[in-house]
Formats: structure tokens, C-alpha cells, sequence
């Protein structure tokens, strides 16, 4: 369903063919239903790899492709109904908490699934908040669930989760990922998510990237991947460095 063909992103800080690359030699395909973490220490370019891959950054090099399709064929507005980006740092726009909840049905020219809502708002533990009260009076974790349903509602093909959980409690984290399981396994959407908890990352993925060097060092199922990394730079990320190899 979607392809990474060879992407590359310069420095945003110069515009010209000799700034740094940020990533490169991007390239991968997914297919219908995996659920994928992005792992890898800071500054290798998870959350940048998201936002190209929602086009709210183009790449310099490459080409991103969903159903054979190359987003420039596609259209931004389009595309971005079909894959959706959820940051980690949630925005409520002005108005209520139900505002918040349609507006992008509104903006898609498409009706509010009410139940679905619903639904939603049971499973992430919301059934408690008002949703007459202002949008930007809810709490940080509030805020990332009403913001992660508000991108469901328009059941895209694939959703890039960028730490979603990161300002949850330990109950409200995990109904969130039994939440988002039980969608991935009745809509087959595609999920692809930046998380700093390995834990977390084993027990929700089907697939891992890691990133190193500014690009995708490895790219292996979850189990093979915790059990026994291809590279050293992996190992040592996740707890398993030369020596405990070695005493292995």
C-alpha cells in the first residue's frame, strides 16, 4: 500500500543543493495492516521521517508512494485524508471539545459519525469529559486522545503516531494501545509510530524500524528485532551490547 522510494531531506536552516541531510537513502514498503515503531536515540529523524511521509514536509530526493500512486499526483488535502499525522503535542483548535471532534469530517466535506465518536471516546477513557467545554481546557493527555480519535474519525489508510501516549498514565496508555489494536485488526490501518519505550514498541509492533545515521539502519519483524539485532548501534540501544552477546 505505500512505498518509500529512496527520500532524502536536506537541513531546513539552508536552501540550497549543498546543506547537510537530515535523512537519506529512506526507502521501505508496507503493507495493509502493519503496525510499525520507529525506534532509535534522539536527533536521528523519527518525527522528520513522519512528516514527510504525511507531506507536511516534501522531500528533496525521492518519491513516497500509496497505492502506486506519488503524492504529487495526489494532492495535499487528499493525501492527508488518507494518511493522517498525530503529533505528539496535541492542537485544539478554538471551540468546544465536540468542535474539535468534527471539524476534520467539516473539512473533508464529510458526515460525523456520531456512534463512531462515541466508540471512541469510551475506549480512551473520555466518557467523563463535558464535550461542550472549551477544547483547550483539557488536560495534555485529553488533549492527545480527543486529537488521536479526531484523526480516526476519518478512518484513513494510515496513521503516523508521533509518541501519542507520551502524557499518559500506565491504564490510560494501555487502553490506548488495545484501542488502536482492535482498530488496526477491523479496519486495517496501517500504523507507523515514533515511541521511546521499548517496551511498549514490543508489544504493539508487528515490524520495527530503526533509525541510525539518518536513515533506516534496520528493518526486521519485532521478535527477530529484540531478540537478536543485525547491528551492534541496535544492540547497544536496546540493552544487549557486545558483552552480553558475547556472554550469550
Amino acid at each position: 500500500m505505500l512505498e518509500i522510494k529512496q527520500v532524502a531531506k536536506r537541513s531546513f536552516l539552508r536552501n540550497n543543493n549543498n546543506a547537510p541531510y537530515l535523512l537519506s537513502n529512506i526507502s521501505a514498503t508496507v503493507d495493509q495492516g502493519e503496525r510499525i515503531s520507529l525506534l532509535g536515540a534522539s536527533g536521528q529523524g523519527k518525527s522528520t521521517l513522519l512528516r514527510l511521509l504525511s507531506i507536511l514536509h516534501t522531500p528533496d530526493e525521492g518519491d513516497i508512494c500509496l497505492r502506486g500512486m506519488s503524492f504529487r499526483q495526489i494532492g495535499s488535502r487528499l493525501w492527508r485524508k488518507q494518511v493522517c499525522y498525530v503529533a505528539q503535542q496535541a492542537v485544539m483548535l478554538p471551540g468546544t471539545v465536540e468542535d474539535n471532534l468534527k471539524v476534520t469530517a467539516q473539512l473533508h466535506q464529510l458526515p460525523y459519525d456520531q456512534k463512531l465518536a462515541e466508540r471512541l471516546l469510551e475506549a480512551a477513557r473520555l466518557t467523563h469529559i463535558d464535550l461542550k467545554k472549551d477544547a483547550r481546557e483539557l488536560s495534555g493527555g485529553e488533549m492527545q486522545r480527543i486529537a488521536l480519535i479526531r484523526s480516526l474519525l476519518l478512518r484513513p489508510d494510515i496513521l503516523l503516531l508521533d509518541e501519542v501516549t507520551s502524557s499518559l498514565d500506565g491504564p490510560n496508555t494501555l487502553a490506548i494501545e488495545q484501542m488502536l489494536s482492535e482498530w488496526n485488526r477491523s479496519e486495517g490501518t496501517i500504523m507507523i509510530g515514533v515511541t521511546h519505550e521499548l517496551v511498549q514498541a514490543e508489544r504493539t509492533s508487528t515490524r520495527i524500524w530503526f533509525m541510525a545515521g539518518g536513515t533506516i539502519a534496520e528493518d526486521a519483524s519485532a521478535r527477530p528485532f529484540f531478540e537478536n539485532p543485525s547491528t551492534e548501534t541496535a544492540r547497544q540501544f536496546i540493552g544487549r551490547g557486545q558483552t552480553e552477546v558475547e556472554l550469550t
